[in-house]
Order: C-alpha cells, then sequence, then structure tokens
C-alpha cells in the first residue's frame, strides 16, 4: 500500500491521530506530521501562509525519500493538502478533506478570526487552546478525548496561531477546485462548528472525482470522537 500522509490542523499535532495509527497504519506506512510551531515542532517559526505550510510537509515527505502518498488533512490541514496536490499533483494518489474548506472564508464559524486573535492576545495560548479545542466535540469538556487534545493544542506558541489564523483568513481555491483530479473523500461531522455544512458541500460538488461521508453525532474532531466509524470509512476509500 502507498504511505498515508497525515496532516493535522489549527493547534494540532502529530499525536492527534494516535487513535488512527492501529487501523490506517496496518499494511501500511503512516507519515504524520508536525507543523512548524505546533507539536513537537514548536520551537521552530511558523509559517504565515497555506502555501508555507504546504511546502513544508511536501518537503518532509521527500526527506523520507516517499515519492507517491495518499494524503488527509484535518481542518486547517485540508487547505494545507489543497495546496499540496496543486503543488505536486503527480505525488498524490488519493486525497482525503476532513472538516475543512476551500477557503478561509468561513461565515458561520464559532467566531471570527479576528475576535481569535484578539482573545488569544488576551487571554494567552493555553486558555485560549482549550477553548477553542472545546468546541472541537459534540460534548465541548465533556467529550472523553478532550483533556488529550486541548493537552496538544496548548503545545502551540503565540506566534504560531497568530500565524495560522492570518494564513487562513487570506487563502482561497474556491476557483481552482475543478483542478483536483485525483480521487477524493469528503468527511464532516453533521455538528461540525468551525466548518459549516456549504462549504462542505461546495467541496463534493466542484470536486470532479470526490464521494463524501457524514458523521452522525460528531463535531469538528469526528476521529476522536467516532475513532471505529472514521478509521473504518477512511481504510475503505483507501483501499
Amino acid at each position: 500500500m502507498r504511505p498515508l500522509v497525515l496532516v493535522h490542523g489549527f493547534m494540532g499535532g502529530s499525536a492527534q491521530w494516535d487513535l488512527q495509527r492501529e487501523t490506517l497504519g496496518k499494511g501500511r506506512e503512516l507519515i504524520a506530521v508536525d507543523h512548524p510551531g505546533f507539536g513537537t515542532n514548536n520551537h521552530q517559526q511558523a509559517p504565515d501562509t497555506i502555501g508555507g505550510y504546504a511546502r513544508s510537509v511536501l518537503d518532509h515527505v521527500t526527506s523520507l525519500g516517499v515519492d507517491q502518498f495518499d494524503l488527509l488533512g484535518h481542518s486547517m490541514g485540508g487547505m494545507i493538502v489543497q495546496e499540496m496536490t496543486a503543488l505536486a499533483p503527480e505525488r498524490v494518489s488519493r486525497l482525503v478533506l476532513y472538516g475543512t474548506a476551500c477557503t478561509g472564508n468561513l461565515p458561520g464559524r464559532f467566531e471570527t478570526f479576528e475576535q481569535s486573535r484578539q482573545r488569544v492576545k488576551a487571554d494567552g495560548v493555553s486558555p485560549t487552546a482549550r477553548r477553542i479545542s472545546a468546541t472541537w466535540f459534540a460534548d465541548y469538556e465533556r467529550a472523553e478525548q478532550f483533556e488529550n487534545c486541548a493537552a496538544i493544542a496548548e503545545q502551540s506558541t503565540l506566534q504560531a496561531m497568530l500565524a495560522a489564523l492570518d494564513a487562513m483568513e487570506s487563502w482561497s481555491r474556491a476557483d481552482n477546485l475543478a483542478d483536483i483530479d485525483c480521487p477524493t473523500l469528503v468527511v464532516w461531522g453533521e455538528l461540525d462548528r468551525t466548518y459549516r455544512w456549504p462549504q462542505v458541500d461546495m467541496l463534493w460538488r466542484e470536486i470532479s472525482d470526490c464521494s463524501l461521508a457524514v458523521l452522525p453525532g460528531c463535531a469538528h474532531a469526528a476521529h476522536l470522537e467516532k475513532p471505529g466509524l472514521f478509521n473504518s470509512i477512511v481504510d475503505d476509500y483507501l483501499n
């Protein structure tokens, strides 16, 4: 099987995929990255463009000697993998766009990007990381995986959080979805408070070879809320 590259989103990290490793890693190599400024790479300066993150991931995969791969991106990571597919279309075999959109214009987001910027400056990284990551779960802080997810989010630096917010807000590939010609799966939790249905629907309708999976009872962190269901859908698609 081809390697699968896992690309986390805003305030994420490679450890966020721990519940996927057994199923999705069976018979294939998993390459889970940490973006500069996040997770285990929080000592690095974060880019302030989606293209900068995309080139960083491509450089890392290339350094491992991997040419062709399947690609899964969550949230901001879904933006990053769309950019990777544009930069190196010949290297991406199958694409999974999970809880994401084709533009940083996100009407209906639980708060605006500017509110997120102002609150992290006023409240600090740790309180903001916990507050925002709670919105990713249908049951907020009561969710079983909330504390693990929040601990990863708290590893983010202030510079990385502000840079990522700028990167997302200024990015769009809304006019280029037809350029994605590899088989694509869109995965979305029906209770997602960050990416609303119209943005997901646009991906599904505009990408030519695209399938859709809507996970009931899940919010933005469906891979942590219902890992068995998420893993089986993604594994079946990639196989």
